[in-house]
């Protein structure tokens, strides 16, 4: 009989809804030392809580997050609320003794990202924050390789995220739905909310990053705040890119923007070693493209590595060769990764600590953007 983990889950928009379908969904197909059981969904909408209770089968829902972290009912608090909320929230949980998982970026900047590595070191609390890519199996199979020195040394990394759903003038600021245009709530704009991500990605492929150097730009400088209805100046940065050099010595470009027109969720990256070097596209997420330069000359050329056989990482779990899998299973990956780490006393990557080193990089970033000098990570 595997022991419950009692689930508080507070916010139920897009991430509450990836987390909630990972929780319930990991123990029909991992063999997992814990079973999940969502118990409460906490928002301030009490209606639409209820409602969210009902389609995706927690027991309850509650509008109060300090009487959800207080529960003796509860043992785990999954964060997946708007960016402003994280801090008080993980700091809070940790505490009273609850395991915490956030969404991403940890915090809206690296003091909030400190105390909350603090909280949960200082109460020895498990704690990971969703960084779901690192869980698509071709980025995994991208690590094994890399780790077992196929690539050699590394040269390059290049990597955007690029969308398009910001570029209308007439998109307002502020409140539910677009609380990511509104820096008070989200910290920063593309850099903490989509960069995050290729930074954490990066950084877990191709080690720590050393210095940067960045520029970013706002293209729409006000729009009407929802909660307001005056317009307002726009603080958040519409687009981002910055050039970095790793510690190993390799370099990086790093591009993210809401004004690509005809992009949605365009995340490539690319690293070229001395040996080997390797591409992946969220768009064709199941494939890795792979060159080997030691591949016998007649037959050397780029080859595309389908990732479904039982062999590969993660898929065992899941259906018979040929077969692929999508975005929402990396979350269900991740939940599996976290139950067996709790079976081994140990936390699974990425922990608060290791979200703490991405804010930073961040944090150089935008600090870069504004000075127009390099910045210098802490090592």
């Amino acid at each position: 009989m595997k022991k419950p983990l009692n689930i508080g889950l507070i916010g139920y928009g897009f991430m509450g809804r990836t987390h909630s379908n990972a929780f319930g969904k990991v123990s029909n197909f991992f063999d997992v030392p814990y079973q999940p059981v969502l118990k409460t969904i906490c928002a301030r909408n009490g209606e639409r809580a209820n409602a969210f209770a009902e389609k995706w089968g927690f027991e309850s829902h509650e509008t109060d997050w300090r009487k959800l972290v207080d529960s003796k009912s509860i043992d785990l608090i999954d964060i997946a609320s708007p960016n402003d909320t994280h801090a008080e929230i993980a700091v809070a949980a940790a505490k009273a003794g609850k395991m915490v998982m956030c969404e991403k970026p940890l915090g809206r900047n690296p003091v909030e990202s400190e105390a909350m590595v603090n909280a949960v070191e200082s109460a020895g609390v498990p704690n990971m924050v969703w960084y779901n890519y690192r869980r698509v199996p071709a980025v995994t199979l991208a690590k094994h390789l890399i780790d077992e020195g196929r690539l050699g040394r590394i040269f390059h990394y290049r990597t955007v995220f690029l969308q398009d759903w910001t570029i209308s003038s007439d998109l307002p600021q502020g409140g539910e739905g677009l609380w990511r245009l509104d820096a008070a709530v989200a910290g920063s704009g593309v850099t903490g909310d989509l960069l995050a991500h290729n930074i954490d990605t990066a950084m877990w492929l191709n080690g720590p990053i050393a210095e940067v150097t960045a520029m970013t730009e706002t293209f729409i400088k006000t729009r009407k705040h929802n909660l307001t209805g005056k317009d307002e100046p726009v603080r958040i940065d519409d687009a981002s890119a910055f050039l970095a050099r790793f510690q190993n010595g390799s370099l990086a470009t790093f591009e993210a923007t809401r004004y690509a027109r005809g992009h949605k969720a365009l995340y490539t990256l690319e690293i070229n070693g001395e040996k080997a070097s390797i591409i992946w596209d969220l768009h064709d997420l199941h494939r890795l493209q792979y060159f080997d330069h030691r591949d016998e000359g007649q037959l050397r050329g780029w080859r595309s590595i389908h990732i479904t056989d039982s062999d590969h990482p993660y898929m065992k779990n899941w259906w018979v060769p040929g077969l692929q899998i999508g975005y929402e299973h990396t979350f269900v990956h991740q939940v599996a990764d976290f139950l067996a780490g709790l079976a081994e006393s140990k936390c699974a990557a990425p922990t608060f600590r290791d979200a703490l080193q991405t804010d930073y990089v961040v944090a150089a970033v935008l600090k870069s953007a504004a000075n127009k000098t390099w910045e210098k990570l802490p090592c």
